[in-house]
């Protein structure tokens, strides 16, 4: 029915009721397969608790988006690698978020500079 914001098809009968929009989404230019994250809630790196990482498939982008609950998003590239695919995240027994990509590798992040 809702391809974020925005009713998908049809366009004109688009019956909202019952659907909680997202707080986010980014446009075509950004990106054009959004892989799902998690929260950040691991002790590695404080600067991102709370946020939700997120990544796009295509575009090699992940993302941190900050959202209280109240008033607008924060949402910032925190990596970009054309040669990483991420496919899918996952999290350890210590809440550690790791990215799973097609090039066959999972990675972990490093502190943030």
């Amino acid at each position: 029915i809702m391809e974020g914001k925005h009713c998908f098809k049809p366009r004109y009968l688009c019956h909202q009721g019952g659907i909680e929009l997202p707080v986010w989404e980014y446009t075509a230019n950004q990106g054009r397969c959004v892989t799902g994250g998690f929260v950040y809630r691991g002790t590695r790196l404080p600067e991102l608790k709370g946020n939700y990482i997120y990544g796009d498939f295509v575009s090699g982008r992940v993302w941190r988006l900050q959202y209280n609950g109240n008033g607008s998003p924060a949402n910032e590239l925190i990596l970009r690698n054309d040669q990483l695919y991420p496919s899918s995240f996952g999290i350890d027994e210590h809440q550690e978020i790791y990215i799973c990509s097609f090039d066959g590798n999972i990675y972990r992040f490093k502190r943030m500079e």
